[in-house]
């Protein structure tokens, strides 16, 4: 079973994500994760992305391709693979498609832009020790310390409000496009409200892929 999970940033993929790959026992691939490796390994691409990264450039399409038609190799992908964070152009969905990997499942997380800015722009870090901490859902005891060792907390740059806006105009520009080309592949595509709790998220998700 091959799965691709879309949505915007703050929809909660990374978690649904870990929760289908242990109930349908197969591997959660994410874009980041392989380029990490595939650097750490020191692959032939892994050094080309590393060079480009280094340049405060963006990864191209074929580096990517090339990254994930490797992972997709492996053998823990054998009966399955669930894509997060990828594709996220309608070009990368083209080159999945050439190396001739059947999508069976597209599930898309909708989520307000509201909703999306309030979970993102609330978080609060302790950087020394990575706990993170929301204004709203998981306040600290203390206003803007850390419970364990009263230290300030931070705002990363990437969550500041400002941030989360382009980031979801990001999404909406290059990757919302895949809704309507995924709309028309020939899979199952389900659409599930990304708000509520987690377990319930993933009681809809479980739904649409046992039927």
């Amino acid at each position: 079973m091959n799965v691709i999970l879309l949505g915007p940033p703050g929809s909660g993929k990374g978690t649904q994500a870990k929760l289908i790959s242990e109930r349908f026992e197969i591997p959660q691939v994410s874009t980041g994760d392989m380029l990490r490796n595939a650097i750490a390994e020191g692959t032939e691409l892994g050094l080309k992305a590393q060079s480009v990264m280094a340049a405060g450039e963006l990864v191209s399409d074929d580096v990517i391709l090339g990254i994930v038609a490797e992972r997709i190799k492996q053998p823990d992908c054998e009966n399955g693979v669930l894509f997060d964070g990828f594709p996220r152009t309608i070009a990368q969905a083209e080159g999945l498609k050439e190396l001739g990997l059947k999508i069976d499942f597209v599930i898309e997380l909708e989520v307000a832009d509201e909703e999306v800015v309030q979970r993102i722009s609330g978080r609060r870090v302790h950087e020394a020790s990575g706990r993170v901490y929301h204004v709203s859902f998981n306040p600290p005891k203390e206003p803007d310390k850390d419970d364990d060792t009263g230290e300030p907390l931070i705002q990363r740059p990437d969550d500041q409000e400002a941030t989360v806006y382009e980031r979801i105009s990001v999404y909406k520009n290059q990757t919302e496009p895949l809704i309507r080309y995924y709309g028309d592949y020939p899979c199952s595509y389900a659409v599930i409200e990304g708000t509520g709790s987690v377990d319930a998220i993933f009681e809809s998700i479980k739904t649409v892929l046992l039927d």
